[in-house]
């Protein structure tokens, strides 16, 4: 490994500008229209950021009207001009209180509507309220798991997005495997590579549903690190986080021979990546590296079960039994006690999204989704060991969008 030449990796191509095609949303709008109808909803407002660029191609502050039939209309408080350059929707229209809503929606359809739909699992109380008491409905309803659902199915236009972060993540990964070297830090090791990250286009800020969820773009876990469970800060043993919510990475020192464990998060115009591979400054003891070679082989069979109409659960206990099967039972998921029941998640505008591959989970695999499949294990004061990759449901199967290589990387 040459620790100090990276010119193969220093090529910064121009990002083209971004837009979210007519085609998309037209699309969006008509699915989540279909649901409403069936619902016995009139009309939708989208307030969550995520939420509104899914369906308006801005994320800009505002907020989405949706009938259930007819055209949306886009309400921007800030920023207009660029709203009206990123969103396809036709009708915008500029205010300056959100009071302006009611007397708007009745000038365009008419009337208030009398069943409402909201965000309910990320719209603050108090602004529900508000709206509540602003619109006047008769009745409101969480239309989360509705939104929810049509974005669990991606587009051909959305897998195409998530290939192109796939593409920065190979790149990023590639270049963690020249950075690594014995004495530096964890955090000193992970602002190494994520400057390069951002350098090469990584937009930084990952988004997750989860209001109580602390986001970093990655996590390192070298030998140690990733056998103690609930670590808390401890600079003077070299160990632990800098903050009191451990999180990302801590202050002890990469060394030869110990298993690593990076996790990085990788997103480009709002489509996230999730991916896990292992690291080792020479080769890992045996006991990790069969540990590491368990992982790989239960990602590779969970892939190659993965198809449509096989349910959650299915694919989770294939898992758990290899692992059992491996004499990994008390290992994987986590120590005893501490165990995890799930080994995969939906990735797309949010990091974490519906559906889970989890025990218990009946419903099943759909042509469209794409999943971060994370299969796990912490030995506990010892090390972790673990593999996460992003895959796509295909009509007959399933389909890798990560690049990065299924493998042990040995630096």
């Amino acid at each position: 490994m040459n620790k100090n030449n990276s010119e193969s990796f220093d090529t910064v191509e121009p990002i083209p500008p971004f837009r979210v095609p007519l085609s998309e949303i037209s699309r969006r709008i008509s699915a989540i229209q279909q649901v409403m109808q069936a619902k016995g909803m009139d009309a939708l407002v989208i307030v969550q950021r995520v939420d509104l660029f899914y369906f308006s191609g801005t994320s800009q502050n505002g907020y989405l009207y949706i009938p259930v039939q007819g055209n949306p209309t886009l309400f921007i408080r800030k920023y207009m001009p660029r709203a009206e350059a990123e969103s396809p929707i036709e009708k915008k229209i500029k205010i300056g209180s959100v009071k302006e809503l009611p007397g708007l929606i009745v000038d365009i359809y008419g009337k208030l509507p009398d069943v409402i739909g909201f965000e309910w699992d990320v719209m603050p109380v108090r602004e529900f309220y508000y709206f509540q008491t602003l619109l006047a409905p008769k009745h409101c309803m969480d239309c989360s798991s509705l939104i929810l659902g049509v974005r669990m199915i991606k587009s051909d236009w959305e897998i195409e997005c998530m290939a192109q972060t796939a593409e920065l993540s190979h790149k990023i990964f590639n270049y963690i495997q020249t950075q690594m070297r014995p004495g530096l830090t964890e955090m000193e090791f992970s602002g190494i590579y994520e400057a390069y990250a951002r350098k090469m286009g990584h937009s930084a800020g990952l988004r997750v549903r989860d209001y109580q969820a602390d986001i970093c773009n990655w996590h390192i876990l070298s030998g140690t690190s990733g056998g103690v469970v609930g670590l808390v800060d401890a600079p003077a043993t070299g160990q632990g986080t800098s903050a009191a919510f451990p999180c990302s990475a801590s202050y002890k020192k990469l060394m030869p021979k110990e298993p690593v464990m990076v996790d990085m998060g990788t997103v480009i115009n709002g489509y996230h990546l999730d991916e896990t591979r292992m690291f080792s400054i020479g080769a890992m003891p045996d006991t990790a590296q069969s540990a590491c070679e368990a992982v790989i082989d239960i990602h590779n069979a969970v892939i190659e079960m993965a198809k449509p109409d096989v349910t959650m659960d299915e694919l989770y206990q294939r898992a758990v039994d290899m692992a059992d099967s491996r004499g990994y039972a008390e290992q994987f998921l986590g120590p005893s006690g501490n165990k995890v029941t799930f080994i995969g998640h939906g990735v797309g505008l949010e990091l974490v999204e519906p559906p889970f591959i989890a025990r218990g989970r009946k419903d099943r695999l759909q042509p469209g989704m794409t999943l971060a499949l994370e299969p796990k294990m912490v030995f506990e004061n010892q090390f972790s060991a673990g593999i996460e990759s992003v895959f796509t449901v295909t009509e007959t199967g399933a389909r890798l969008l990560s690049r990065v290589p299924v493998d042990i990387f040995i630096c």
